[in-house]
């Protein structure tokens, strides 16, 4: 299986989908625990819940899962979150801080999983950015994840239903941190700018506004759109139906959005 699927549009807007995939390759999963092959952690049916919201977009996905390898995190090994508890390049607990290998991968491991899925989803993901540029004089970066909105390890309470990253308001323009916000705000789902999630690796390496690429991520509590946060994972067709039309709105106006 390819590391990465690219469908490439013809807007200014490129959706990353880092987390998405399900994808473990055999030698890999033998050395999982059962916690780690119930692969928890997935950002389930995101790709199905912004599928065709929006004609013209680009979509890059990664089809590996992320206790492969973590396609939103420095491949240096560079804590997102310093002092907090969190996850690295390859995990080596789930969320809630349980072991999930029965072998932990060595150095040398962790860098062949670099090579061959980090990197090249990390070189789509770049092509299509720079594709988008060049056409239109900006690219426009839309990260797209979701997480359990109750996890001890991670943060306290209950997490807002739409957490919007910008790195603090550097990756991206502030007219398009207003937009996405005041379009959030709209709905009645909680909403937070650059709270317990300002944006992972992905947001921060690209969201340059200052090279004409911009950048924000949305991490949508699994609440908004599943039947249950937990096994089997369903997918809630009303709830999603509800989403979409506000996420369709969001994407619409960052497709419309042009530089001052």
């Amino acid at each position: 299986m390819k590391p990465v699927e690219v469908a490439e549009g013809n807007s200014p807007l490129v959706l990353g989908l880092p987390h998405t995939g399900t994808h473990v390759p055999a030698d890999i999963w033998a050395r999982l625990n059962p916690n780690g092959q119930d692969l928890s952690d997935t950002d389930w049916h995101i790709d199905r819940l912004y599928d065709d919201l929006l004609p013209g977009m680009t979509s890059v996905r990664a089809t590996f899962h992320r206790y492969v390898i973590d396609a939103n995190r420095d491949p240096g090994g560079t804590s997102l979150y310093p002092g907090q508890n969190t996850t690295g390049l390859v995990p080596l607990t789930d969320f809630d801080g349980k072991a999930i290998w029965l072998a932990e991968p060595d150095k040398a491991e962790i860098e062949a999983r670099r090579q061959a899925y980090h990197a090249p989803y990390h070189a789509a993901l770049s092509a299509q950015l720079t594709r988008a540029r060049e056409r239109h004089g900006f690219a426009l970066l839309y990260d797209c994840h979701s997480i359990r909105s109750h996890i001890p390890y991670l943060f306290d309470g209950t997490l807002p239903d739409l957490n919007i990253g910008t790195n603090s308001g550097l990756s991206c323009d502030t007219t398009i941190e207003t937009t996405v916000q005041k379009i959030a705000q709209t709905s009645d789902h909680p909403t937070i700018l650059n709270g317990r999630f300002k944006g992972g690796w992905t947001t921060r390496r690209y969201g340059q506004p200052a090279a004409a690429v911009h950048a924000v991520q949305m991490e949508l509590a699994q609440s908004t759109y599943l039947i249950e946060e937990a096994p089997p994972w369903r997918y809630d067709e009303t709830k999603a139906a509800r989403l979409r039309v506000l996420l369709r709105s969001i994407l619409s106006a960052l497709a419309a959005w042009r530089p001052r």
